[in-house]
C-alpha cells in the first residue's frame, strides 16, 4: 500500500476511534481542537521532535490566550479597545517569546492561541467569566484547550507510526 493511502488510513481509523472516545468518555473535552493539535504535528514535521514543538507550542499559545482572557474579564476598562490592547500584548508575547528555543514554532503557538478563543468566544456566557477561567476544570478554556491539544498530537505521532508500519508492505 502506497505511504498515501497508509497515512489516510492510519488517520482515517484513529479519527473516528477518537472521536468516540471524546463524545462517548470526554464529552467537556474538545475534539476539534484535538484535530488542530493533530494538525499542527504533521504541519511542524511529523516526527518526535515535531511531538515536542506542538505540545510546547500549543499549550504557550493556549496560556497566553488564557492570559488575555483573564485581564479582559478582571481588569478594567472593558469594551473593543481594551479587547484590542489585551489581545496584541498577549499576541506580541506569544511571538516573542520565540527567542526561546522551545517556544519558537510561532504557528503552533498561535493554533493554541487561536483555539482557546474559539472555546471562550464559542459560549461566552459559559466560558469567558472570571469564574470559568479559574476553575481546575474543563470549563477552564486553557485545561480543556490544553488537554485536548496534547491528546490530539500524541495521536498525531501514533497515526504517523501505525500511517509508516502499515505502508512497509
Amino acid at each position: 500500500m502506497s505511504k498515501l493511502v497508509a497515512l489516510s488510513l492510519s488517520i482515517g481509523v484513529l479519527g473516528g476511534i477518537a472521536t468516540f472516545v471524546f463524545l462517548q468518555f470526554m464529552p467537556d473535552y474538545l475534539i476539534w481542537a484535538a484535530f488542530v493539535a493533530w494538525a499542527c504535528f504533521f504541519h511542524t514535521g511529523g516526527d518526535n521532535e515535531a511531538l515536542k514543538k506542538t505540545i510546547t507550542c500549543n499549550l504557550f499559545g493556549a496560556l497566553c490566550a488564557w492570559v488575555a482572557a483573564v485581564l479582559l474579564v478582571t481588569v478594567m476598562p472593558a469594551g473593543a479597545l481594551w479587547a484590542g490592547v489585551t489581545v496584541g500584548a498577549t499576541v506580541l508575547v506569544m511571538c516573542l517569546g520565540a527567542h526561546v528555543g522551545a517556544l519558537a514554532t510561532i504557528p503552533a503557538s498561535v493554533y493554541g492561541y487561536a483555539s482557546v478563543f474559539a472555546f471562550l468566544l464559542g459560549n461566552p456566557t459559559a466560558h469567558l467569566t472570571k469564574e470559568a477561567l479559574m476553575t481546575a476544570g474543563p470549563q477552564n478554556g486553557f485545561i480543556a484547550v490544553g488537554a485536548s491539544m496534547v491528546v490530539g498530537a500524541v495521536l498525531g505521532l501514533a497515526s504517523g507510526k501505525l500511517g509508516a508500519a502499515l505502508g512497509k508492505g
